[in-house]
């Protein structure tokens, strides 16, 4: 059989690609390896109609509805190469037999590349967060930190003040000038020199020197990049950006490869779980539309 349309990546996006698709009945396959990036984060905030829902129930939610169109097919199963064919692709499933499609959707989500600190990949998710609009409210106005990985920590830290008294952490990842020490200031922000050595208790940073600072919550700002090659290996290109690699797309999610869609965090800087839907429904429907107009 081939398909219409195979989707790499069974979250957000790829469930949310997969709409469009299946209510024009068009046959499709998921193929989801089951690493969520938000799998670390017990509830979503932000997702109209879904605020504060728990992460994991969005999708499986999503994945029961998409299930319920009697064109698509789902495998639990991680994805190895896809390459392109006379007619389309070939996609390589580990263990499995290889799939055919006539259009690919890319949603697999990234990679971070957190800071090292002892102590900080554990609370990722829980009390270490990367964006204020997903996790600073419910820090009821509390003790915020930044630890800066780069100058990029800088935008972090001029925002949450507005979610709580913040420390900007160095950690001798860069120096303010004298114009971004003014900003700072000018919005409160404490900022903090001695490196950080580790994280402990619930979110306890201990300083050089030993001097430990207890945070609410802790906001980093990781490297990303594609969770997985097959972008690259089919030659997508990519953006380099300060927050690290994405796959390139038009405003339709169409990637420089003819029949190849990309949506969600591959495709975008960021991560938020309404932005992977909004994305991930362009994303299908212009797969869908380039099967009967023939464009990519």
């Amino acid at each position: 059989m081939i398909y219409d349309a195979i989707i790499v990546g069974g979250s957000y996006a790829g469930l949310a690609a997969g709409l469009p698709l299946a209510r024009a009945r068009r046959n499709i396959l998921v193929i989801d390896a089951g690493q969520r990036r938000n799998r670390y984060a017990e509830h979503s905030h932000g997702f109209l109609t879904q605020d504060g829902t728990p992460a994991a129930d969005i999708a499986a939610r999503g994945r029961a509805q998409l299930m319920a169109y009697r064109t698509v097919d789902w495998l639990d199963a991680k994805v190895a190469n896809v390459v392109a064919a006379d007619d389309g692709f070939r996609v390589d499933v580990e263990g499995m037999a290889p799939r055919e499609a006539r259009r690919i959707v890319l949603a697999t989500g990234v990679s971070d590349q957190l800071p090292e600190v002892p102590g900080l990949a554990e609370r990722w998710g829980r009390h270490v967060f990367h964006c204020p609009y997903c996790h600073g409210y419910e820090l009821n106005e509390g003790r915020i930190g930044v630890l800066a990985s780069s100058a990029l920590a800088m935008h972090v830290a001029l925002m949450l003040p507005d979610w709580g008294t913040t420390t900007l952490f160095l950690n001798g990842a860069f120096e303010p000038d004298a114009e971004q020490l003014q900003a700072l200031a000018a919005r409160g922000v404490r900022v903090e020199r001695s490196r950080v050595q580790r994280i402990e208790g619930r979110l306890d940073l201990v300083l050089q020197g030993g001097h430990v600072v207890k945070l609410d919550g802790l906001f980093a700002t990781p490297r990303i990049s594609p969770a997985s090659p097959i972008a690259a290996t089919l030659g997508c290109d990519m953006d380099e950006g300060p927050m690290g690699r994405t796959v390139r797309t038009d405003a339709m999610k169409a990637t420089s490869v003819a029949g190849v869609y990309a949506c969600g965090d591959v495709a975008r800087p960021g991560g938020s779980v309404s932005l992977a839907v909004g994305d991930g429904a362009i994303a299908g429907a212009a797969a869908h539309q380039s099967l009967i107009f023939a464009r990519h």
